[in-house]
């Protein structure tokens, strides 16, 4: 509602009233864009300062396309996870095209054709410019079990009928590399957060409670931590994964090596949230609560920890990539997950001859999802770092 006001006589012009109740929190309102950072809560301000960190951005999209992945990896993978053909036991990955003989086909490749070489006895596939397979998308396919709850057949992208289409290869039982790769996504991206859901817990528990109580309760958590921390972490965990009875299915071997790398990975965490709490302790808003009869508990939860949450969600981020790589590390070695259980250290796993790697080297392909997950997450660990610190 406007009101308008005349000026009467007196010759000044007129001049127009808002009605509407006056909001200082509306950007319409802000006489500057300083007010308006100022007026700002904690979390818009990180926000805003991450938005200016690009390659953390980058690298968080990169993130959100690999988790959005596992939610729907049976439809990328253009194969069954265990499909198999004896007709191309290692083959090479096939090259993908767009034109055949100057003329635009669309996405397509060549056919293979196979001779065993009898001098070396290796395998030689030769691409034959006759097979002209085009790729077929929002096809149907092998058939699959959807998150184990539905049958279903509908792939992304399919090879051409009575065709191939093995864009990274095949390994050692003609097993489509791509489609192990896509599979093996969701088990080793989904190890890194159970695994930090279970290390962000015990951390927050153990450093809370050392911090804010301190005497006996911090001693007895800060010799447990240097006991453990005083152990070398890759013969822990190979000495701890061994332990696990092989009569276990490969559900409870998967839960349980996430189980290990989280009851290892949380000292750090337990030490900086120590820190944390020893600083805001004695501040004057923990005081206040506490004169006011809030229990301890309530104090270091909803008073304590929410003034460093930012920090923990850092943490908690750049301690991922150690969770991925402590996996794929133990299943390298044979001490990790096993098949028919399959992750980027599972297939890798596959590649320890050095004759195989020489001969097949696309079987190491499964270390570049690895590398570009970790250092993707390390970029989107180091944005998140610098936002939550908006005055710097």
């Amino acid at each position: 509602m406007t009101l308008r006001t005349t000026s009467g006589g007196d010759g000044k012009l007129d001049h127009y009233v808002s009605g509407e109740p006056f909001d200082p929190y509306s950007v319409e309102s802000m006489t500057s864009e300083q007010e308006r950072y100022y007026m700002a809560s904690q979390w818009q301000m990180m926000w805003w300062k991450f938005c200016r960190h690009r390659l953390a951005v980058i690298s968080g999209a990169i993130l959100a396309v690999f988790y959005f992945s596992i939610l729907i990896s049976e439809f990328l993978a253009p194969y069954h996870l265990h499909s198999r053909d004896a007709q191309h036991i290692f083959a090479p990955p096939q090259s993908l095209h767009l034109f055949h003989k100057g003329e635009f086909v669309g996405p397509f490749v060549y056919g293979l054709d196979y001779r065993l070489n009898m001098e070396n006895l290796k395998r030689e596939y030769t691409p034959n410019p006759d097979k002209v397979q085009p790729i077929r998308f929002f096809c149907s396919g092998d058939s699959y079990k959807f998150w184990g709850l539905f049958e279903a057949s509908a792939h992304l992208f399919c090879p051409a009928e009575g065709g191939t289409l093995y864009l990274l290869g095949t390994d050692r039982l003609g097993r489509d590399m791509l489609s192990r790769i896509v599979y093996g996504t969701r088990i080793s991206l989904t190890v890194g957060l159970i695994g930090i859901s279970i290390s962000f817990l015990l951390g927050l528990f153990f450093g809370g409670v050392s911090g804010y109580f301190g005497g006996w309760w911090d001693t007895l958590t800060q010799r447990l931590i240097e006991i453990i921390r005083s152990f070398p972490e890759l013969p822990l965990w190979m000495a701890l994964s061994a332990a696990l009875p092989v009569t276990w299915s490969p559900t409870l071997i998967y839960f349980g090596i996430t189980v290990i790398l989280g009851l290892i990975d949380w000292t750090g965490l337990a030490r900086a949230v120590r820190g944390k709490i020893l600083s805001l302790r004695e501040e004057d808003f923990a005081t206040a609560a506490q004169l006011m009869g809030a229990s301890s508990s309530r104090i270091i939860g909803r008073h304590l920890m929410p003034s460093f949450m930012s920090h923990l969600i850092a943490s908690a981020t750049l301690s991922i990539p150690s969770m991925i790589l402590g996996e794929t590390a133990l299943s390298f070695l044979g001490l990790g997950l096993r098949p028919p259980i399959t992750s980027w250290g599972v297939l890798l796993n596959e590649a320890q001859n050095i004759n195989v790697v020489a001969l097949y080297p696309w079987l190491m392909l499964p270390v570049v999802p690895v590398i570009i997950v970790v250092l993707t997450l390390n970029f989107f660990g180091d944005g998140l770092r610098d936002a939550a610190d908006p005055y710097r």
